[in-house]
C-alpha cells in the first residue's frame, strides 16, 4: 500500500511522538486480535476452546459465582471469563461486589484494581492496588500493575520507579521489562526503550505482546525491516507488513504538514 522508497523522517518531536507511541500500541494490539492491555490486568484464561466450549465454561463459572457470591476465588474466575469475552465493565462490577464482601482478600483486591484500570477508572485503580499488598509483603505483580496505571495517567517517572522496584523482586521478569520499555518510549527515551524491550523479548517466558511492543519501538526508530521481521514472529507476515506500513504512513504525516505551509500546532500540556 505504501512505497518503501519514499524518504521518511528519522524522528518525531515532543507530543507528536508520544501520541504516536500510544496510537501504535493501540493499532498493534487491535491487529493482534485483542484490546491493548495494561500489563498486570486480569489475566484471561489461555485456552484453545471452541466457541461452544467457551460458552459452556462461562455458564459454569457464572453458576459457581452465583451459588457462592462470597467466594473470592469464584468471583476472580468468573471475572476472568467475562474479561476474556470482552465484558470488562461487568468483570469490574463482579469484583467490586466481591471486594465489598472480602475487603482484606489481597488477591481479590489485586484483581479488582486491575479490572478498574481495564475500564479507565485509574484513580480508583491506583487506590485499590495500593491496598492489594503490604509494605512488609510487597508483590511485584501489584507493583507492575501500579506502574502501568501511573503510565496511563502520564506519570512516567513514577511508573518507572515502580517497575524498577518490581524488578528487584523479580529480576529480568519480561512482563515488567516490557512495561518499563514502553514507559521509556512514552518518556521519549527511545534508546533505553529499545534496549529494555530487546532484553524482555529475548526471554523465553515473554508473551507475544512483548515482541509486538519491541516492533512498535523499532518502528519509531525507523528500523522498519527489523520491526517487520520481529512482528512476523508473532503475527501473520502480511499483517506484520501492514503494521509497518501503517507506521511509515503515520510518521510521514508530520512531514507532510510541515511541507504544506504554516499551520496551527497544539501546545504541549
Amino acid at each position: 500500500m505504501f512505497s518503501s522508497r519514499q524518504k521518511l523522517p528519522r524522528t518525531l518531536q515532543g507530543s507528536s511522538r508520544i501520541a504516536l507511541v500510544v496510537a501504535l500500541a493501540a493499532v498493534l494490539g487491535a491487529c493482534a486480535g485483542s484490546r491493548p492491555e495494561v500489563t498486570g490486568s486480569i489475566n484471561s484464561p489461555g485456552s484453545a476452546l471452541s466457541e461452544g466450549d467457551q460458552r459452556h465454561q462461562m455458564q459454569a463459572l457464572a453458576a459457581r459465582y452465583q451459588g457462592k457470591p462470597d467466594d473470592p476465588e469464584a468471583a476472580i474466575a468468573y471475572a476472568q471469563a467475562l474479561r476474556a469475552g470482552g465484558q470488562r465493565a461487568q468483570a469490574a462490577a463482579v469484583l467490586q461486589q466481591a471486594s465489598i464482601r472480602n475487603p482484606k482478600h489481597l488477591p481479590l483486591l489485586g484483581a479488582y484494581g486491575r479490572a478498574l484500570a481495564d475500564v479507565g477508572r485509574l484513580n480508583e485503580a491506583l487506590d485499590v492496588l495500593g491496598k492489594a499488598h503490604t509494605p512488609d509483603r510487597p508483590d511485584w505483580r501489584i507493583l507492575n500493575a501500579q506502574g502501568a496505571v501511573l503510565d496511563q495517567m502520564g506519570r512516567h517517572a513514577e511508573a518507572q520507579r515502580y517497575y524498577k522496584t518490581a524488578l528487584k523482586m523479580a529480576p529480568n521478569e519480561p512482563s515488567v521489562l516490557s512495561n518499563l520499555g514502553l514507559s521509556y518510549a512514552l518518556s521519549k527515551k527511545l534508546d533505553q526503550a529499545e534496549a529494555t524491550l530487546r532484553q524482555a523479548a529475548a526471554d523465553p517466558r515473554a508473551a507475544p505482546k512483548v515482541q509486538q511492543n519491541l516492533a512498535v519501538v523499532l518502528s519509531l526508530r525507523s528500523k522498519f525491516e527489523e520491526a517487520e521481521k520481529i512482528g512476523s514472529s508473532v503475527l501473520p507476515p502480511e499483517q506484520a507488513r501492514a503494521n509497518v506500513a501503517y507506521v511509515r504512513e503515520m510518521m510521514r504525516e508530520p512531514a507532510r504538514g510541515k511541507d504544506s505551509g504554516p499551520r496551527k500546532t497544539a501546545s504541549a500540556s
